[in-house]
């Protein structure tokens, strides 16, 4: 089933004036329910312009928007529960937090759902599980807490929404390394419990390589390409071209294939790389 689709969007930015300009250029692709789905590109390339059109924050200039079927802008259809549909998270998403408590945070998007108090309750303690919150922290305040925490805290207040499409832009930026696995282990973890369809803004290549299971690449506001992961970096050349970076592994198994060590050109996570050279040195051991 179609959770995201799009048909020649397109979105322009001061319009009729000398500094017009195209963000999103005819920009049309289908999300399947369940992906989850690497958002790249350079800075400008327009993926942020695009995502914040997938909940209805941006009105496209032209072109068609469908969340799980529905024509978003449809004089039918309410933009209030699309957005309910597909929570988008955005950089630094802690600073959104302002209620008393941890709980009070989380719960803020369910009560204005006018969910009762049971439902309330029952989908902030999930939510917070999901995220990797001990319930001893509900009651405290999120000012309190280290960074990371108050990162899985602000998601937590939108997967506590349970929306059908989560968008997350940039979740770990900012983030030491400890906090920033944690955080994305997490998301991870959530799609694999849930079945949500998750897109995933980075401009980390090891973080997209890792949980990623499709790539969607934007370049000067066209879409480049929408393929498996695999395919994707399979493209390295093609990817660095239009001025994006790949993966540190995949420039290490670049350097070892001149040097004579041939590991194959589909080398993009560690523990593939691990696996190839193992055979690698294998095979001289038993030579």
């Amino acid at each position: 089933m179609k959770a995201i689709e799009t048909i020649h969007l397109t979105h322009k930015y001061s319009v009729g004036t000398p500094f017009e300009t195209t963000a999103v250029d005819d920009v049309s692709i289908t999300i399947e329910q369940g992906e989850f789905v690497g958002v790249i590109g350079h800075t400008g390339s327009g993926k942020s312009t695009f995502i914040q059109h997938l909940n209805g924050l941006l009105k496209q200039s032209s072109g068609d928007i469908f969340i799980n079927g529905r024509n978003i802008w449809d004089k039918n259809v309410n933009i209030k529960e699309i957005r309910f549909e597909a929570g988008l998270v955005f950089q630094y998403s802690e600073y959104q937090l302002f209620e008393e408590t941890v709980y009070k945070d989380i719960a803020y998007g369910p009560k204005n759902m006018g969910l009762s108090a049971e439902e309330i309750d029952k989908r902030v303690k999930n939510a917070a599980y999901q995220m990797g919150l001990d319930d001893a922290l509900l009651e405290r305040s999120p000012f309190d807490l280290s960074g990371g925490q108050k990162r899985r805290v602000a998601l937590a207040g939108v997967i506590a929404m349970e929306p059908k499409i989560l968008i997350l832009d940039e979740p770990a930026a900012g983030l030491d390394p400890a906090g920033r696995d944690k955080v994305l282990e997490e998301i991870s973890g959530y799609h694999k419990n849930s079945g949500t369809t998750i897109l995933l803004v980075s401009h980390s290549m090891e973080d997209i390589v890792k949980y990623a299971n499709k790539v969607l690449v934007m370049n000067h506001g066209k879409l480049f390409c929408y393929e498996s992961t695999d395919k994707v970096f399979s493209m390295s050349k093609e990817l660095q071209e239009i001025g994006l970076d790949i993966p540190q592994i995949t420039k290490l198994s670049h350097r070892l294939a001149e040097k004579g060590i041939d590991i194959g050109g589909d080398v993009y996570t560690v523990e593939r790389a691990k696996e190839r050279l193992l055979k690698v040195l294998k095979g001289k051991t038993n030579a």
